[in-house]
């Protein structure tokens, strides 16, 4: 197996911009959060900056920052496929009124949550020397499974260099490969630039009978090959069930009980099927190369359900520049949830790896299910790779600012469930996607309105 090391690599952080039909949908069953919201009035605008906010404070922070464009919704190709015909416009308002429901799954703003546009292993990792991204399917959730072609083709244009990136496609949509992407993947390492252990987190196998009361989406048979895929080394790679337990709590994903940075794996007590098996797993596949810190949050001290509501582990485990302790860059949730509060206090009084909880305001993501790690997909790069990125995905300030301009002049204040329906809902984002291709390196036939 061929690895590289670089000591120079740094990990980017590439945040979903918030499309302009955010809204409430209640769309994703086993999502506390977005159940509990359905249907309520959303604000897009105020979404889309708060999202944008936490790309500068990351930023002025220290750290590389990127960015992935929303999806164009609604899905129009998709319904017109189940029957509805005429101009877009007149194929949006004719699926609401016949399918709501249904309609309304076309319209999601979910591809926001980049943490599942796929999983990344960076070239330290992979037999051949490059960073591999694989396309997550999202086949459990149809409003999510239709984000998949739109995503293989960001990354194909944002990663083009095929001497340094490898983008595989989407694994067969069924159910025996479902595949959430990096929320359900881990990577513990020395520094971003040396070979790590990669921890693949699924809730169950292909076929077993369901036990959970909301469904565990990613199978053991998509994360096997996946690290087929990428060429990874068995020595350094571990698959690990998630907590049913965890699941029924609201932990529709790994990212919401457990996240790692460098050495330090920072988790639930409940997040793991097997915590014990796999914390020595960790410890003996990591031998020679780091050594693994765990950081456990007990159950006695904050439960699942605090956890959950808090989103305390959907939270970006970070060094700063010139720090010797990492930064907890979590949701304002926790400073209002006292039992993940008091804990976090002790945590960082102590001596331990986390010393800072910086925290952001992302109500509207939040409402929807979504914290800090959902809005992020990590990619580790060396500095080769890191040029060969496409410009213009890697934000700067007049960047930010240009992105929060536009959203001002296209976005909505708020959304109902009755502003759904409107047929100049569609010529509005047509028409700000249209503009955004020309702000971000996209060009002008990235969108599927664009070349029909």
């Amino acid at each position: 197996m061929t690895t590289t090391t670089s000591t120079s690599a740094v990990e980017i952080n590439f945040d979903g911009l918030v499309g302009p039909t955010h809204n409430y949908a209640g769309l994703s069953f086993g999502n506390v959060a977005s159940a509990s919201n359905r249907d309520q009035i959303s604000r897009p605008r105020d979404a889309a900056l708060q999202g944008l906010g936490k790309m500068r404070a990351m930023l002025r922070a220290g750290l590389p920052q990127g960015v992935f464009p929303p999806v164009a919704r609604p899905e129009i190709n998709v319904l017109r496929a189940l029957g509805f015909a005429g101009t877009d416009a007149e194929v949006w308002a004719a699926a609401f009124d016949a399918e709501p429901a249904l309609a309304r799954q076309a319209l999601a703003a979910s591809s926001m949550w980049t943490a599942n546009a796929a999983t990344v292993s960076p070239s330290p990792d992979c037999a051949d020397g490059r960073l591999h991204f694989t396309t997550a399917n999202l086949a459990t959730m149809l409003h999510r499974f239709l984000e998949a072609p739109h995503t293989e083709r960001l990354l194909r244009r944002a990663f083009s260099d095929t001497a340094h990136f490898a983008v595989h496609a989407a694994l067969p949509p069924h159910a025996t490969f479902a595949d959430e992407g990096a929320a359900n993947h881990m990577r513990l390492c020395a520094h971003h630039g040396a070979p790590g252990v990669e921890v693949f987190v699924y809730g169950r196998e292909a076929g077993a009978a369901a036990t959970e009361k909301f469904p565990a989406r990613q199978t053991l048979e998509s994360v096997r090959a996946i690290a087929r895929a990428h060429g990874l080394d068995p020595a350094r790679t571990i698959f690990a069930r998630q907590s049913p337990r965890a699941i029924d709590a609201g932990a529709f994903h790994n990212d919401v009980v457990a996240v790692a940075n460098e050495n330090v794996l920072f988790f639930h007590e409940h997040a793991f099927a097997e915590k014990d098996a796999l914390l020595a797993e960790i410890s003996a596949k990591a031998e020679g190369l780091f050594t693994p810190v765990f950081v456990e949050a007990p159950a006695a001290r904050v439960s699942l359900e605090d956890a959950v509501r808090s989103y305390l582990f959907n939270a970006q485990l970070v060094r700063f520049p010139g720090e010797d302790r990492m930064t907890l860059v979590a949701p304002k949730e926790v400073e209002e949830t006292p039992s993940v509060a008091a804990w976090l206090a002790d945590l960082v009084a102590g001596n331990g790896p986390i010393g800072a909880v910086l925290t952001m305001n992302l109500r509207e993501s939040m409402r929807n299910g979504g914290g800090p790690a959902c809005l992020r997909l990590r990619v580790a790069v060396t500095d080769a790779e890191r040029a060969a990125i496409r410009p213009g995905f890697l934000l700067d300030e007049p960047g930010i600012a240009a992105l929060e301009a536009w959203v001002g002049r296209h976005y909505r204040e708020t959304l109902g469930p009755d502003d759904l329906r409107d047929p100049n809902l569609v010529t509005e984002i047509w028409r700000a996607l249209d503009e955004l291709t020309r702000i971000l390196p996209l060009g002008g036939d990235f969108y599927p309105f664009q070349r029909t």
